[in-house]
């Protein structure tokens, strides 16, 4: 999960996921569902508002996720980031 740009908050969580089937176009659980679950599961203000499917998350050499290559994506349009001067 990372932080996307918001109109309305700044910032809002998203998180990005790798279907089981490895189809990003066709995955077995749909974005609603998995919304639908966070929601029993955390907090509000923590829930994912978004959710994208991908084929593969970057990954150092050791397998850990590299979230800032990830944030950085989402920013690319954006004039900075929430945080930056």
């Amino acid at each position: 999960m990372i932080p996307a740009p918001s109109d309305e908050w700044g910032e809002t969580p998203k998180t990005f996921v790798v279907p089981s089937n490895g189809d990003p176009a066709d995955p077995p659980v749909s974005a609603d569902e998995l919304t639908a679950f966070i929601r029993e599961q955390l907090a509000g203000y923590k829930a994912v508002r978004r959710i994208e499917y991908v084929d593969e998350l970057p990954a150092t050499a050791t397998g850990k996720v590299q979230k800032y290559e990830l944030r950085q994506e989402e920013y690319d349009d954006e004039e900075r980031m929430v945080g930056q001067g």
